[in-house]
């Protein structure tokens, strides 16, 4: 899930990693049958270790020693669907930055214009 171990700390330490339920330190022992809950950006994934192995191996091998839960995968998609949904942030925006012709004419207005405050009585 994170490239390095060195990026695996940084996120536990960070709370983005959980162990049924409950927040850990790097050194905590994983246990066959824990479920990790893991977030990665937007994106969150519960985790169920299924073995554990003494030495590290290629990623297939990993990869048969842990499965995502059901319940991850279908939130994980449905969360996908509706970013694919939204609408374009950029799409939100209906005038844009001022150009440099409009910035002149605010500056120019601002000039000119007269605030009440700005009188002074007597």
């Amino acid at each position: 899930f994170y490239k390095t171990r060195a990026l695996a700390v940084d996120e536990i330490n960070l709370g983005r990693v959980r162990v049924s339920g409950q927040p850990v330190k790097p050194a905590r022992d994983v246990r066959v049958g824990d479920v990790l809950s893991i977030r990665i950006g937007g994106v969150s994934r519960e985790i169920e270790v299924r073995g554990l192995s003494n030495q590290r191996g290629p990623a297939p091998q990993a990869q048969l020693l842990y499965a995502e839960t059901a319940a991850s995968i279908t939130a994980r998609e449905a969360a996908a669907e509706a970013r694919r949904l939204a609408p374009e942030p950029a799409a939100t925006i209906v005038q844009g930055r001022p150009t440099k012709q409009d910035r002149r004419r605010l500056a120019e207005w601002d000039r000119w214009s007269v605030s009440i405050d700005d009188i002074s009585p007597g």
